[in-house]
């Protein structure tokens, strides 16, 4: 029993620094957030005294918040799958390659990461614009008569974003590949299955935890993304994250900035737990 409290005793103050980290940088600042969102909104300051539901209620009776809200989801979802369409052969081709060229490519992959996301950005602008370089060259090459509408919509914001979070789908799923037993599929071949057949059957379901670690990863910062909208969409597309700074530092209006951020936290939160279970329920079955 000595030994049995002595080892409960330690494993507490193990994880003790770790849950003081989470309590004090991620539980006491959530908990502001939740609290200033049910202010009333102040003049001249952050919020007023006194407690209210209306900055809820503005987004529930606001066609402009849902819509951004919609839009905002529509924009992650859409991202998610983009770079999941072009990470999958990319991840399965970087974990089969040859150690030195696995390295190259490696690299490759991150390299974009070592390039600030503003920069990044701002990069788009130049070649999504009407005088940037993909329109400038469709139009030289005789293709296109005028400039395609790559800038200030949700498509040019998707595919920035694609950009951007590309490499956070490619990494979880090549690790996940490469613990996969090669043997497996030369199994598989050996009973008369296709190459297609494997991905489909073997390697699909057992790279499925990569896959959806990618997808959470790259949906959940799509949806909080701020610098990358506001640069691609201007003025004329406003996701929650963009609303939600405009609302902090623009107006001045921090319970209902608050509360915009507590719901799109709340609806991206439950997206991904609905994901997280029925992707678990394909992959046991």
């Amino acid at each position: 029993m000595a030994a049995a409290a002595a080892d409960r005793r330690r494993a507490v103050l193990l994880i003790l620094p770790a849950a003081l980290l989470l309590v004090v940088f991620l539980a006491v600042p959530y908990l502001n957030i939740l609290a200033i969102s049910f202010r009333n909104p102040g003049q001249g300051t952050p919020y007023a005294p006194g407690w209210t539901l209306a900055n809820y209620g503005r987004f529930l009776t606001s066609d402009l918040y849902q819509g951004q809200m919609l839009n905002t989801l529509w924009i992650g979802l859409v991202t998610t799958f983009a770079t999941l369409v072009i990470g999958l052969p990319v991840a399965f081709q970087l974990a089969r390659a040859d150690l030195r060229l696995r390295g190259l490519c490696y690299g490759i992959v991150l390299s974009p990461l070592l390039v600030g996301i503003v920069i990044r950005s701002y990069g788009w602008t130049i070649l999504l614009g009407n005088n940037g370089v993909i329109n400038r060259g469709l139009i030289g090459a005789g293709l296109i008569e005028r400039p395609l509408p790559l800038m200030y919509n949700s498509l040019g914001i998707i595919i920035a974003l694609t950009h951007v979070f590309l490499p956070f789908m490619i990494l979880p799923i090549m690790s996940a590949v490469q613990s996969i037993d090669p043997a497996l599929s030369a199994a598989a071949r050996s009973l008369g299955a296709g190459r297609v057949t494997v991905i489909r059957r073997v390697l699909l379901p057992l790279a499925m935890p990569g896959i959806q670690a990618g997808c959470i990863l790259v949906f959940v910062l799509s949806l909080s993304s701020y610098v990358t909208p506001a640069l691609i969409g201007g003025l004329r597309v406003k996701t929650m994250a963009v609303t939600v700074v405009d609302a902090l530092l623009d107006t001045f209006q921090w319970p209902l900035g608050a509360a915009l951020a507590l719901i799109l936290s709340a609806v991206g939160a439950l997206i991904v737990v609905i994901f997280a279970r029925l992707t678990r329920l394909k992959w046991k079955g």
